[in-house]
Parts: structure tokens; sequence; C-alpha cells
């Protein structure tokens, strides 16, 4: 590898990481007249944008508001959130050929299902605007130094250095190894003693190990709408059984809120209360079958493999008030206790980050290191599935350019 230590110093900022958060910073920026640079370690931009909703990119979602995401500071997205809206972000797809979806509860998509379109959006305006992209490039270090930054690349196999007065981490987290995450964010907060919050995978499959695997991996395939709870928050929306124990939305959901050793709580018949249903249902059939009336509420394999729980040989009539209580308590209050996620690999995002309190919420700026600017999934700010993490992108990267 050969050594070019020119320094070129033509751009307004560098921004680290051409995903939604970096390529909307860039686009902003040259609206304004700002001429920058997007780094992008991959050999594409977007990457993680073109898999997102199964390759449809659910690119907003219309409830967005900073109750759906998760911070040490609750209240820190707000600004953000309010800079952009959902309504500029309807607007700017729609300006540049993306008409959008509902699917349900308030996420949106394009209506082309391509998620490729909506980062062409981005590459074409780059174009346009006359913003440049590298991919390929790999960020060594950044270096404050007099009026700005020196951050060290390797590009085409040679080693550069450039300049730029204003530097942007818009690297993301550390989800998806396979797709180029890195913990590149973090480890630049920490080399300028900016504090970093304790991260962990979020919007991730729970594992179920030991004696009772073999129950779950029985029900690999079933999807249930479900309502899933603990003690910070509840979900409803399906669940999944796998061979390996429970994903689907609303597991993902709760994933944000779980901490290893900890339950959570599945309603399997939310807003219906099983003691009226086999009431009434006895009352006109009191000879049914326990197991017969529950594979008419769930599939046959399900009620099948709640036999290990109940008295399935049982018919309504006989059931007694102790088992139809200890009925309601399995159904209504399925108690699980997860032995861990899936990891980063499985994660759509991850909990933690660039502490809020180093930053301005109003401009994602760091308090400490002026020109140094965070945004995007290595900020402390997480969002529910559906949606809620690429509006996060967008109004964090609009915010971040109007202050380059």
């Amino acid at each position: 590898m050969t050594a070019n230590l020119t320094k070129q110093s033509t751009f307004d900022a560098i921004i680290i990481g051409g995903g939604a958060c970096g390529l909307m910073c860039a686009v902003q920026a040259g609206f304004l007249g700002k001429r920058t640079l997007v780094l992008e370690k991959n050999d594409r931009v977007g990457a993680k944008i073109l898999i997102s909703g199964g390759g449809r990119c659910n690119y907003t979602n219309l409830y967005t508001t900073h109750k759906q995401f998760i911070s040490q500071n609750e209240h820190f997205s707000r600004s953000a959130l309010a800079q952009w809206t959902v309504d500029d972000t309807v607007n700017f797809f729609e300006t540049y050929g993306i008409e959008g979806k509902e699917k349900t509860l308030g996420q949106l998509f394009p209506v082309s299902d391509k998620a490729k379109d909506v980062v062409n959006v981005f590459t074409n305006l780059c174009n346009d605007l006359g913003q440049e992209i590298w991919c390929d490039t790999e960020v060594i270090c950044v270096e404050q130094v007099e009026n700005g930054f020196n951050i060290t690349i390797t590009r085409n196999d040679k080693q550069q250095i450039l300049f730029a007065p204003k530097v942007v981490i818009a690297s993301g987290g550390l989800p998806i190894q396979k797709m180029g995450a890195t913990d590149f964010g973090l480890r630049v907060a920490r080399k300028f003693e900016i504090v970093v919050t304790e991260t962990s995978p979020a919007l991730v499959p729970l594992t179920i190990t030991g004696k009772d695997q073999p129950w779950y991996e029985q029900l690999s395939g079933n999807s249930i709408f479900c309502r899933v709870w603990n003690d910070r928050a509840s979900f409803e929306e399906n669940i999944l059984f796998t061979h390996w124990g429970l994903s689907g939305p609303a597991i993902l959901q709760i994933s944000s809120y779980w901490r290893p050793g900890e339950h959570i709580y599945i309603d399997l018949l939310p807003g219906k209360d099983i003691i009226e249903l086999i009431l009434q249902e006895r009352e006109q059939n009191g000879k049914k079958m326990l197991l017969a009336y529950l594979s008419n509420l769930f599939t046959r394999k399900f009620a099948e493999a709640l036999v290990d729980y109940i008295p399935a040989d049982k018919n309504l009539a006989s059931l007694t008030k102790t088992e139809l209580e200890d009925i309601s308590i399995l159904l209504h209050e399925f108690k699980v206790k997860p032995a861990g996620t899936k990891g980063y690999d499985k994660a759509e995002v991850m909990t933690g980050g660039v502490d809020t309190n180093e930053l301005s919420s109003k401009t994602l700026e760091s308090k400490k290191v002026p020109g140094l600017f965070f945004g995007g999934e290595c900020v402390d700010v997480t969002g529910w599935l559906g949606g809620y993490n690429f509006q996060w992108a967008w109004a964090s990267g609009f915010v971040i350019a109007q202050n380059l």
C-alpha cells in the first residue's frame, strides 16, 4: 500500500457513512449550497435501506412522535423530529417520484415496493447537486486539527488524508455486520472522550434454550396475533414461533425493552376473555372437548401443544373454576423467560450509543468538539419497528445539514 498524504480541503463537510442519515445530510447540505463528501465503506451506498422491509423499505411511519423512541433522554428526539416532520418526509419523496402507500400501523412503503427507488432518489440528487460519494473507502481515523479535522482513509489501496472544517458521523450501529456495520462511530466518540451509553441488540428475535426449547421448536412456523408485554412496554402484533425461540413483529418490538434474566408475557387472545368464551360455548355444547374448542381459536397444532398445560381430555361442562382460572392465566399471561437474543447479526437496530447529553438536541453537534456531528443510529435514539428509525435518520440528517 502506498501513502499519499496530500490534504484535500475542497469540502464544507465530510460525511462518514452512506446510509439513510448520511445521504439525507448530503442532499440537504447540497440544497443549501454546501459541498460535501460522503465516505462509504461498502461498494454502494444505502445497504440497509436496500434490505429494509424485505427489500421494500418502510421509509417512515405516519404516527411518529418522540414517544416511539427509546433513549436515556426521552425528549431528546423532539427537536429534530419537529424540524423534519413526517409530512416533510412524505413531501420530499413525492417530489422525487416516490408515492407512499400505508400498510398496518401507519407504516409507509413506496408504491413500487422497491427499496432501490429510495436509494436512487439520493444518488441522483447527490449527482445533480455536485455532492461526491466515495464507496469502497475505509476511514482509519478522525483527528481534530486547527480549523477542522483530518480524516485518514484507505481508498484504491492508497492511504490519504482529507481535511474538512466539519465532520458528520453517520456510520450506523452494530447490527448486521455482513452489511458493513462496525462500531466506528462509537470509537470516534470515545476517542474524543464523548460518553457512549451501553449498547445492545434491538428489534431482534429472542431465543429459548434448555428444557423449554422442544416445545417452541415443535411450533416452528406458527404465527399468532398476540399482546406481548413487560413492565416497560406492550405491543399487539403477530408473534412467530421458530425452532430456536420467538420472532415476529411483537417479539421484535418487546426485545428493545427486554433485559437478560427477565420474563415477558404473552396474551394469546388479546381483547377477549377465555373464561367468558368457554362459559358461553358450554351453554350450547357442554360436551365439546376442551382441545376441540381451542382448535377453533388457534391452529390445531398450537392447540395440541397446549395439551402439556391444560386438561385437554375434559369436556367444557366438566371444567372446574380452578381449571378455568388456570386456563385463563395460561392463555392471557403466558410467561416466557428468553435465554437471550439472536444478536447483532439478526437485529435491525441497537439501543444505546452516543450519549444524548453530549450533543445539542437542536443541531446534533458535539458539545465538547465543535464541528463534529453525530446522527442516525450511532446516537442513543432507537425507534420502534415500522419506519420510525428511518424517520429519525432523515430528521437527524436534515438537522445536521442546516448547521454545517
